[in-house]
């Protein structure tokens, strides 16, 4: 099973940046349980890989159990969990990188929550 999660302070972003454009993000979000090979990875800290999702000039950052992904096939996936952690523009794009890394490397996955 393939869980989605969207920090709720990211959700809020979105809404107020998007308004009722935020439909489609929300859907394209949604698309990852179809497809969880989705999306330019940027790196990996740890097991940790991070990934974008672009939405015309916005950036959206999640991080996934990269291992889980490679080892196995869409069919053979049964629990890998999705989650939302940031948001940015094509400006801010390696500055927003560089903080979701330093935080997976010095607190972990649970630094997000």
């Amino acid at each position: 099973m393939i869980k989605i999660i969207v920090l709720n302070k990211l959700r809020d972003e979105i809404v107020k940046t998007f308004k009722k454009e935020c439909l489609k993000i929300f859907s394209l979000i949604g698309d990852l349980e179809n497809n969880p090979q989705k999306g330019k990875i940027l790196g990996h800290v740890g097991n940790m890989s991070i990934r974008e999702l672009r939405y015309k000039n916005y950036r959206f950052y999640f991080i996934v159990d990269g291992h889980k992904l490679y080892l196995f096939t869409k069919n053979q996936i049964e629990d890998i969990l999705i989650q939302f952690v940031r948001m940015s523009k094509k400006n801010d794009q390696q500055k927003t990188i560089d903080e979701i890394k330093e935080i997976l490397e010095k607190i972990g996955e649970k630094g997000f929550q």
